[in-house]
């Protein structure tokens, strides 16, 4: 019997010292976080067709098809999974709810809001869910500041909101026996530059301290700061930047910092704010998007940096310590294929990751022989990871290549067409 691909694929690796066996044991068991917003471009169901609003983002495009009640979007969401290789996790933002046709304000949400949630997620058996509160699109959040806001009462509606989402989120730690991560964002900044840059950050600093003021269970829940460069319509001035919330979480020492790979300048390098983050933080949440000139949240592609990114978490061993999701919203294409093709796309870069000859590499650059470790490290470029990839979805029962399209475009003929 001839040897499969798979086998020539192993035996090449094997002989830089590099048991894919191994590698595709640690990808099984390593979940990622889809983003429920993918697939309604961040519009929510509080209220019917509610669409995305202020906040310092936007999603582009109008391809057909976008889901309009929860029942569409878990439709959706249920193809997806299918397509997958690996077990994963939901992550829910607060406008997702299951408000059961009833105006649910913010600040009054509670976990019977996310119970159908919860529901759905167990019998289709995923790893958990992740939340978020949703600082945006609502009339507290019009004049772009929330948790920095300088009226008291506004900035009292946002913490009562955040604390909620983090006791929401708790209760799905709770119930899935895995850590849920909260993440908290706000849009809050200026268009054009500021006077008065300290003072919205103190009052940040102090809601935030007021948000985070109720202990919860480190087991069940984990919670996050996410900074950003810049959004819409706050060019000039973010309340929340990569400083502020790294020096907030450094302080803390509780709670995990948000490295968005959309959401610094497209020179900097997020692979190597990594190992200095995790020096003095003790986890970290990833968001894997693509930015392209700007914060455009494009679907996350198997490119250079998105390798560096988990190259970084593997080469250090921070994966025990870092929490992947995704965060993107392109409504120029399928929805459904957006999300596919940007999971397995991280699922790929991270199989390249643990794939690396680290042993060789290790000794080469310990030894000084740096010629070597380039050699290595070119190497390594060449080697057949797209054959183990297909392994991996072979034995996961998922497509093999390009033929998840054909259901993707399949479903889209019988479902999507009638929306």
């Amino acid at each position: 019997m001839n040897p499969s691909a798979y086998t020539l694929a192993s035996e090449t690796y094997a002989a830089l010292g590099v048991d894919t066996e191994a590698a595709l044991t640690r990808l099984a068991s390593t979940p990622i976080s889809l983003h429920c917003w993918q697939g309604d471009d961040v519009g929510g169901f509080e209220k019917p067709n509610a669409t995305l609003s202020g906040g310092g983002i936007q999603t582009t495009g109008n391809y057909p098809g976008k889901a309009r009640t929860l029942d569409e979007l878990r439709q959706d969401l249920d193809l997806v999974y299918k397509l997958l290789p690996g077990r994963h996790r939901l992550n829910l933002h607060a406008i997702y709810g299951d408000f059961a046709g009833k105006l649910v304000d913010r600040d009054a949400i509670e976990p019977k809001h996310f119970a159908s949630w919860v529901e759905w997620a167990q019998a289709r058996k995923l790893h958990g869910l992740d939340f978020n509160p949703s600082c945006f699109s609502h009339p507290f959040a019009a004049d772009g500041a929330t948790l920095s806001h300088d009226c008291k009462a506004v900035r009292d509606f946002w913490i009562a909101h955040c604390v909620a989402a983090r006791r929401i989120g708790a209760s799905f730690g709770k119930t899935f026996g895995t850590t849920t991560t909260t993440n908290v964002w706000i849009p809050d900044g200026s268009k054009d530059t500021p006077f008065d840059r300290s003072g919205p950050r103190q009052r940040l600093a102090d809601s935030l301290d007021a948000v985070f003021a109720e202990k919860l269970s480190a087991t069940d829940h984990r919670d996050a700061v996410e900074s950003k460069l810049f959004g819409i319509g706050a060019e000039s001035y973010t309340v929340g930047s990569h400083e502020f919330y790294l020096g907030y979480a450094i302080k803390r020492g509780d709670i995990a910092y948000c490295l968005d790979a959309g959401h610094f300048h497209p020179t900097e390098s997020l692979a190597d704010k990594i190992a200095s983050v995790l020096q003095f933080t003790p986890s970290l949440l990833l968001h894997v998007s693509r930015g392209v000139r700007w914060d455009s949240d494009h679907v996350v592609t198997c490119d250079d940096a998105t390798r560096a990114i988990f190259e970084e978490l593997v080469r250090g061993d921070f994966l025990g310590r870092t929490a992947i999701g995704l965060d993107y919203f392109d409504a120029s294409i399928n929805r459904i294929a957006a999300w596919v093709i940007g999971t397995r796309a991280a699922q790929k870069a991270l199989l390249a990751a643990l794939l690396e000859p680290s042993a060789q590499l290790r000794t080469a650059e310990k030894t000084g022989d740096h010629a070597l470790r380039l050699a290595l490290f070119e190497e390594s470029r060449a080697l057949p990871l797209g054959l183990i990839w297909d392994e991996f979805c072979r034995r996961e029962n998922v497509p093999v290549g390009l033929s998840f399209m054909t259901e993707i475009k399949s479903y889209e003929r019988s479902v999507l067409a009638h929306r």
